[in-house]
C-alpha cells in the first residue's frame, strides 16, 4: 500500500512539474523590462481618484490602484514629519514613464512629488499582454 501511493504521490508531482513548466514557458513571450510598475504618494483620496483618472483618460497607464491608510515618515526642511498619506500603484510601459512622471508633476499638490518607477521584471503574461493593448508605445511627448 505504501509503495502504490508513493508512486501515485511521485506521478502527481511530475505532472504538476511538467504542468508548470508548460504553463511558465507560455508565460514569457513578453520582454522583460517593457512594463513598468509606478508609487505615487498623495495627501489623500480625492487627489488620488483625480491623478488616477486623468492618468488612465490620457492612456499614459493601464491601471492605477488606491491605497489608502498609510502613514509617511520623513524628514522636510529640518523637520522629522508624519502624515497620512494615499499610495498610488501604478502599471504602464517603460516608455512612458518619463510622460507619467512629467504629467503627475504638473497636477499633483506637493512641491516635491514622489514619483519612483521600477520595471516589471516577470509577470502574468496576459495581465502584461493588456497593459500593452491598453497603453500606446510612445516616448517622449
Amino acid at each position: 500500500m505504501l509503495r502504490s501511493l508513493s508512486f501515485v504521490s511521485s506521478n502527481i508531482r511530475s505532472t504538476a512539474s511538467r504542468n508548470i513548466n508548460r504553463s511558465m514557458a507560455t508565460d514569457t513571450t513578453t520582454p522583460a523590462n517593457e512594463y513598468s510598475v509606478a508609487f505615487v504618494t498623495v495627501p489623500d483620496n480625492t487627489v488620488a481618484v483625480n491623478v488616477g483618472r486623468q492618468l488612465v483618460e490620457k492612456s499614459l497607464v493601464a491601471c492605477v490602484n488606491i491605497i489608502p491608510g498609510l502613514t509617511s515618515i520623513y524628514a522636510w526642511e529640518g523637520k522629522i514629519n508624519e502624515d497620512p498619506e494615499v499610495l498610488m500603484m501604478i502599471k504602464t510601459r517603460t516608455s512612458r514613464v518619463e510622460e507619467l512622471i512629467r504629467f503627475v508633476r504638473e497636477i499633483h499638490p506637493y512641491s516635491v512629488a514622489e514619483v519612483i518607477a521600477f520595471p516589471i521584471a516577470e509577470g502574468n503574461a496576459p495581465y502584461l499582454d493588456w497593459i500593452g493593448k491598453t497603453v500606446p508605445k510612445g516616448g517622449t511627448a
